[in-house]
């Protein structure tokens, strides 16, 4: 194939972003990444936050080394990072609250801002151009006008059908409104959201559930395609438990939207002896509710991504309930640990696990359903081992080498039928 130059623009470069962004690379299409920090230990910006107080520092630090993003060979790295430095400031310190900007800051304001950028300086000389949500809007409306394929990568639910669980949950828990985020997203964010389906030539998921979100508004289906993401099997992997306490892990923002509530009501009324279950995550509670989780709960903030294996580890079962979703990530970093998983069809769980063989799939906002198969789990500790070797196995077949593979193909046979 002649060579058709692409670009790859992601705000935060994250896991499926890097692996599609190595993949697009080993097929040779790929010419340059735009994002806002990819992140070099040994960098300036390494130097600067060591002049931050300790704790401030510690902490912004060990998010940094979530974006650590080290460009494939031959491959141009632009990075816009000074949004995203203050933005992670401003949540770090406690500021992003008092300022209004809310617990994720100006998180919109960043995406939109880079989204400008590129359509107007990264787009000369591009056969096509690869975008997620949120951040592709005006990129591909430049784009479109110089004949540039655009390429969708679409992580969650289309927000329509997000917006409709959440909007559900908040009129079940009025209460725990504030923390659903798509009851309260601005109009113009949406109308992005929108334009952004409408200008996509392909649209990329990794669900069928995002799938289904999709064709519920009419898009094609010949214009979407399904490639789950990897597990991280090299550096999530299974390692002996400390203790002998029956432990359920949940791992991920603490919130309605991820379906927490009803994991711990299910908890409170199993009432399990010698039993623990560990919530770990951010608090997207309001502000006092987590003050009042039952006993023999244990909430642990948010930790370096580094140290989750041995909290998988000592896990005896692992729980995402969440109601939107699009692909848990936690539940392929569980699974390399050779831990099961009871999970959703929000999350991906039909996508990545054999109910009864991996773990289990339970309806949403079905905490009958949650005690039954933690029940379960607790009075058949042998089978359940079983089940956490089946989950390591299945996530050695569930590689990032083969999302890449199956990527790659699909936008080379893209190319291809465009060029």
């Amino acid at each position: 194939m002649t060579q058709l130059p692409l670009a790859l623009t992601h705000p935060t470069g994250n896991p499926f972003a890097r692996n599609a962004a190595i993949s697009l690379a080993e097929a040779g299409l790929l010419q340059e990444i735009i994002t806002t920090i990819a992140y070099n230990p040994q960098g300036s910006i390494s130097y600067y936050l060591k002049l931050l107080p300790e704790q401030i520092s510690h902490s912004i630090t060990n998010e940094l080394g979530r974006r650590t993003w080290f460009p494939p060979k031959g491959v141009a790295l632009r990075t816009h990072p000074w949004g995203e430095a203050l933005r992670m400031t401003l949540v770090k310190t406690g500021l992003s609250r008092y300022f209004g900007f809310g617990p994720q800051g100006p998180i919109d304001w960043l995406y939109a801002s880079l989204d400008r950028h590129v359509a107007k300086h990264h787009l000369q000389g591009l056969a096509a151009v690869y975008a997620y949500e949120d951040g592709a809007a005006t990129t591909f409306e430049f784009a479109k006008e110089q004949g540039i394929l655009c390429l969708y990568d679409l992580p969650i639910l289309f927000y329509r059908m997000a917006r409709e669980i959440q909007q559900e949950e908040a009129e079940r828990f009025p209460a725990l409104a504030a923390s659903l985020q798509a009851v309260k997203e601005p109009e113009w964010k949406l109308r992005r959201k929108e334009q952004e389906i409408a200008l996509a030539d392909y649209i990329f998921v990794a669900s069928s559930i995002t799938q289904k979100s999709l064709l519920r508004e009419g898009v094609s289906s010949e214009k979407i395609t399904v490639i789950p993401y990897g597990a991280p099997i090299d550096y999530f992997r299974p390692q002996p438990k400390l203790d002998s306490t029956f432990r359920a892990l949940f791992v991920g923002r603490v919130g309605p939207r991820k379906g927490v509530h009803y994991l711990l009501q299910a908890w409170q009324d199993l009432q399990l002896p010698q039993t623990e279950l560990m919530l770990v995550g951010v608090n997207e509670f309001p502000e006092s509710w987590l003050s009042q989780i039952p006993h023999g709960v244990h909430y642990i903030p948010s930790v370096p991504h580094t140290t989750l294996n041995q909290y998988y580890s000592n896990a005896n079962v692992f729980v995402f309930p969440s109601l939107v979703e699009g692909f848990g990530l936690v539940l392929l970093e569980a699974m390399a640990c050779g831990i099961p998983v009871i999970t959703t069809p929000n999350t991906a769980g039909a996508d990545i696990i054999i109910d009864g063989v991996e773990g289990f799939i339970v309806p949403i906002r079905d905490p009958e359903a949650l005690k039954e198969k933690l029940e379960w789990c607790y009075s058949h500790p042998q089978e359940l081992a079983e089940m956490g070797r089946a989950a390591r196995c299945k996530a050695e077949q569930l590689t990032w080498g083969l999302y890449r593979q199956k990527l790659s193909t699909k936008v080379k046979e893209i190319l291809r039928i465009r060029y």
